[in-house]
């Protein structure tokens, strides 16, 4: 058990600080006596600090697991800045890296290794990380776990199998933003005990939260003025790609350091706004919300949303940037109601179609044998009409109920090329690797200088599969041989007679308009919260879960009198009725060409500009009308489509 004394020692030493901040001196010493925790502490309050400095107490390695590569390269070059051995494993490095790494790894001179959960489903890391004893997991943005969060990813509900396979003792979750509800789900998922949850306030007193209702074309106006009698840096947050690059553009007419930033620039483009974000050389990023998670600038002086977020958790979120520094900050909503709808259908073009769902079921019916099946994500995301992430999530569903169990992930494809002859590679072995390793070689075809393996030739002479990927792997690792693989197959165990069982279809259908209709809940508590007549920081905070808040802050709009009314700028008019027969009439013609029926689903997206597998398939976004009701809502293109007969 290390004392309060040592750890204010290390602390110091390591770190350069006298005192810890509230409640990381809880977490860290719940760990090093062996008691997995949560923490849930406001953006910028420490949270890292507690699994850095317990990691350097722990005997072998923090494996972190962090869902944005932006944030792991950060907090590696902060540690290193320290003089803490820590990396990642990532997909932008070399193999000649990441073989260094993994080197490291083994010999114990890393401490701390930060992966995204992805990697957890590439074969050659599951082999590696089962060969290295890890202290600690932990899991940062942990309410990711919680499907009742508001940024779910199904990937992370296997952590805890993850965890249990690789024996790992102690576990940390940390997070900003998790409500009573997602805060027990979590703690349930790794067995954490309610009085190891670390909950500091979520309150932040230096932070000034103003809602503004205003119209569209007020927007620009207010901003161009409201920057200019701001000092220092801030945030634009807006809805979509096209929006940063506009708003970033008229700012910078106006004389004002603005840069757009979003998913569609390329890495450089981002890398390079960012670095100069930090570096106080760009005044103003005007960002989607792939900006911020990665971001740790401490003096951001203002956050403003052009649009309204997409959730009370995004928008503490993305508020929770600013004043980090503990220095007065500004975060201001320019709130209407236009787009609402935005926001909305983007929750709709989440949900599959019931024919999608179908398709998913009859393929593991057709594509199973003696109760095993190989699946390969992006094609049965093109096939079923079902978007990667909502696809992920009802196998997730299956898995759930019973009907899938997750073995594991493999590559189909192995290439290799030789970097020493056969015969020099064989000499660095024992006699019995060696005659392992010539097996191996024997299922392997060589076209000039890359060769493929075939894995399954080897699986069939009663090798296992593990060992052979282990030792190619090592071989990499060793420099004898270059290794690639590629095409991820995921495996899992069919249960027949649950897929078989009457009603699964429906009953996941069910559970994915269950799922729309509370994703659209949180959009409505979202508007609730910006038109109240309440302090707005006291009662963010008890959204939260964090009751210990005054009732009035006196530092936000409604303490200064100013309740907003959100309403629509101008009234949109839909397109003339002959207009949507004309465009619906030209979909369905393009696609019955391709021999694809047309439901109601892919006409209400079609109108409304949202996007399925469907669209890239068919080049549906070339043609004419796509979009054309976009801003609309969905319900009242539904009525729309039904009033002139288009609906199935």
């Amino acid at each position: 058990m290390v004392h309060e004394q040592q750890l204010l020692k290390s602390l110091s030493q390591h770190f350069g600080f006298a005192t810890f901040r509230t409640g990381q001196q809880q977490t860290i010493s719940q760990l090093l006596a062996d008691h997995s925790s949560l923490a849930i502490f406001p953006t910028g309050s420490g949270k890292s600090l507690c699994y850095q400095l317990t990691a350097l107490h722990l005997p072998n390695l923090t494996l972190v697991v962090s869902p944005l590569l932006a944030l792991m390269q950060d907090q590696i070059e902060f540690l290193q800045h320290k003089g803490i051995a820590a990396a990642s494993l990532d997909s932008t490095q070399s193999k000649a890296q990441s073989q260094a790494i993994m080197q490291g790894i083994r010999k114990g001179e890393i401490k701390i290794l930060m992966v995204s959960v992805e990697r957890f489903k590439n074969e050659r890391f599951r082999e590696f990380i089962k060969q290295v004893p890890v202290s600690m997991m932990v899991v940062d943005e942990a309410h990711c776990i919680s499907e009742w969060g508001h940024n779910f990813r199904p990937d992370y509900l296997k952590l805890p199998e993850y965890r249990r396979a690789l024996n790992i003792p102690l576990v940390l979750l940390l997070t900003a933003t998790a409500t009573k509800k997602v805060k027990n789900d979590m703690a349930e998922k790794f067995h954490i005990e309610q009085q190891h949850i670390v909950q500091t306030g979520f309150y932040r007193s230096n932070l000034d939260i103003n809602v503004l209702a205003h119209n569209e074309d007020e927007k620009i106006p207010y901003l161009v003025r409201s920057i200019k009698e701001l000092t220092g840096s801030g945030i634009v947050y807006v809805t979509l790609q096209q929006q940063a690059e506009q708003v970033a553009k008229q700012l910078q007419a106006a004389g004002i350091k603005a840069a757009a930033y979003h998913a569609g620039l390329g890495d450089e483009t981002r890398q390079n706004v960012q670095k100069a974000f930090m570096q106080n050389q760009q005044q103003i990023v005007v960002a989607t919300i792939a900006f911020g998670m990665g971001v740790d600038k401490s003096d951001i002086r203002f956050v403003i949303h052009f649009d309204l977020p997409k959730s009370i958790e995004n928008y503490s979120q993305e508020i929770g940037r600013a004043g980090r520094d503990g220095a007065p900050s500004r975060c201001t909503v320019l709130a209407n109601l236009d787009g609402i709808a935005t926001v909305e259908n983007f929750v709709y073009g989440d949900t599959p179609e019931l024919s999608g769902i179908q398709t998913v079921i009859d393929t593991i019916s057709a594509e199973q044998q003696h109760g095993r099946w190989d699946m390969q994500e992006l094609a049965l995301s093109k096939t079923s009409n079902i978007r990667v992430l909502a696809l992920k999530t009802l196998l997730v569903q299956l898995e759930i109920q019973g009907v899938l169990t997750a073995q594991y992930a493999y590559y189909a494809d192995f290439r290799i090329k030789l970097l020493q002859s056969e015969q020099k590679i064989y000499a660095k072995f024992n006699p019995e690797r060696q005659q392992f390793l010539q097996q191996v070689f024997s299922a392997i075809q060589f076209k000039k200088v890359w060769g493929t393996v075939d894995i399954s030739v080897l699986v069939a002479q009663g090798v296992n599969r593990e060992r052979v990927v282990s030792a190619l792997d090592y071989l990499h690792e060793q420099g004898l041989v270059e290794l690639e693989s590629k095409r991820v197959m995921q495996v899992y165990d069919v249960n027949k007679a649950l897929l078989d069982q009457p009603g699964l279809v429906e009953q996941l259908y069910g559970y994915f308009k269950s799922k729309e209709q509370s994703e659209l809940k949180r959009i409505g508590a979202m508007i609730r919260f910006f038109e109240l007549d309440r302090c707005l920081s006291a009662n963010l905070a008890k959204y939260f879960d964090d009751t210990n808040v005054p009732e009035a802050c006196g530092h936000c709009s409604v303490c200064h009198g100013a309740v907003a009314t959100l309403v629509e700028s101008t009234k949109r008019t839909l397109p003339t009725d002959e207009h949507i027969r004309t465009v619906v009439f030209g979909l369905q013609k393009h696609l019955q060409n391709g021999a694809q029926s047309v439901s109601s689903d892919t006409i209400l997206r079609f109108l409304t500009g949202v996007t399925t597998p469907l669209f890239t398939k068919y080049k549906l976004k070339q043609l004419p009308g796509f979009a054309c009701c976009e801003g609309h809502r969905y319900s009242v293109i539904t009525d729309k489509i039904r009033q002139l007969g288009l609906a199935n």
